[in-house]
């Protein structure tokens, strides 16, 4: 990785680590006020590049899980660098299947906690943003890895 990427990531982190403590609220993306997993990406995104790179519509808590449609894998794709999962590194873009066979609807930063161990930086209902371990139960659970861009298209 080169020195410039390894400042940006560290800078991701650094932000995504700003919102800890902020409540959860559903489609909200107000460091401080509230916001959903979404709304951490999407909170950050006006941190690091300015205004969003579109609109997100409004959206339920079980996502696309009804009709099966991607569709937070495929914004993702539109806006950001997939890398392959086992290339995962802090300040990447972690979402993930909360379930078998179900569409990617939970989305989270990577990070790394003392001694190195991986973290994730994310929000889920009933809890505030907040960061965790990066253990096994979120790893069978993942579903692509995404770098922010560096230059916005």
């Amino acid at each position: 990785m080169t020195v410039d990427r390894c400042a940006e990531a560290d800078r991701i982190v650094a932000a995504a680590r700003s919102w800890i403590g902020t409540p959860y609220q559903h489609q909200a993306s107000c460091r401080g006020a509230g916001s959903d997993c979404l709304g951490l990406i999407r909170g950050l995104w006006r941190e690091l590049y300015g205004a969003e790179p579109e609109a997100v519509p409004a959206y339920t808590p079980d996502w696309s899980e009804a009709d099966g449609v991607e569709r937070l894998l495929a914004g993702a794709e539109r806006h950001l660098e997939r890398v392959p999962t086992e290339a995962r590194r802090p300040g990447d873009l972690l979402l993930f299947r909360m379930r078998a066979g179900a569409v990617a609807k939970h989305v989270g930063i990577m990070a790394a906690g003392p001694g190195g161990y991986p973290t994730l930086i994310h929000a889920y209902s009933g809890h505030a943003v907040c960061e965790t371990p990066l253990g096994s139960a979120w790893i069978w659970r993942l579903a692509a890895v995404f770098r922010f861009p560096e230059e916005v298209r």
